[in-house]
């Protein structure tokens, strides 16, 4: 089955999945092998690769330990178009349709997609909505767009719409690295009831409380990242936290 059809299958089960964001400028070999153990036994769903700038040209070898530890898909979620690996499983095509920025809309797909096509990759068009979270991020400050504000639920509901109609399959409502503030519970609510895609959340998300509250508010699939980098421990309780807000259908 392929990733697509694996994050769709669950979703139409009432099964809410995890993802967990690996940044390989972040993390040294020894912290990557301790984090895919964790993710193994904490049966994790995806493992995302990539961050904002990748300066340690780290992101074949750490694809490349993670598919030998682990089962786990692994799928690029690239800061921009240098970000791409042939190693890994899939990747979010990104289109950042929550800001006015062309090059992050369509600009820099055109230049990636001939790679993309020559590769066994999993392509898998995202919907990318950046939400204000209480501070600049480094998504917000590379991507030079302007996130939707954090109390519009109407305009986050607008633009899902918009991406689903535009035929993208995943919707992504992210806060940003290191984000003050998570997305509100009425947004994710708001977002989740105005689409039948995916919903992918991430962005200030630090306990285990908060991932299965998001999940309780429609979040399909919970992404966390820094506060792992911060207490790799975190994986096993927030992946229980998510698993046991799942409602079967």
């Amino acid at each position: 089955m392929d990733i697509y059809s694996q994050i769709t299958a669950k979703k139409e089960n009432g099964k809410k999945q995890f993802a967990v964001l690996v940044d390989p400028d972040k993390l040294d070999d020894k912290q990557i092998l301790k984090l895919a153990d964790l993710a193994l036994k904490a049966e994790v769903d995806y493992l995302f690769v990539g961050g904002s700038l990748l300066v340690n040209n780290a992101l074949d070898a750490c694809i490349t330990t993670l598919k030998k530890e682990t089962a786990i898909p692994v799928i690029l979620f690239p800061g921009n178009n240098m970000q791409l690996s042939y190693r890994a499983d899939g990747i979010l095509f990104l289109s950042l349709i929550s800001g006015r920025n062309a090059e992050m809309l369509i600009g820099r797909h055109v230049i990636t997609a001939p790679y993309l096509k020559l590769t066994s990759l999993e392509v898998i068009s995202t919907g990318y909505m950046l939400i204000e979270s209480g501070r600049p991020t480094s998504v917000s400050y590379m991507s030079n767009s302007v996130p939707i504000p954090s109390d519009k639920v109407d305009i986050a509901c607008c633009t899902a719409m918009a991406g689903e109609m535009l035929g993208l399959k995943l919707i992504f409502m992210d806060g940003g690295s290191g984000a003050l503030n998570p997305i509100s519970q009425a947004m994710i609510r708001g977002v989740s009831s105005s689409i039948s895609i995916p919903l992918i959340v991430g962005g200030g998300i630090r306990t285990p409380e908060l991932a299965a509250t998001n999940c309780k508010a429609g979040a399909d699939i919970i992404v966390v990242g820094n506060a792992i980098e911060k207490d790799a421990g975190l994986i096993t309780e927030i992946s229980q936290a998510i698993h046991q807000s799942s409602q079967p259908k």
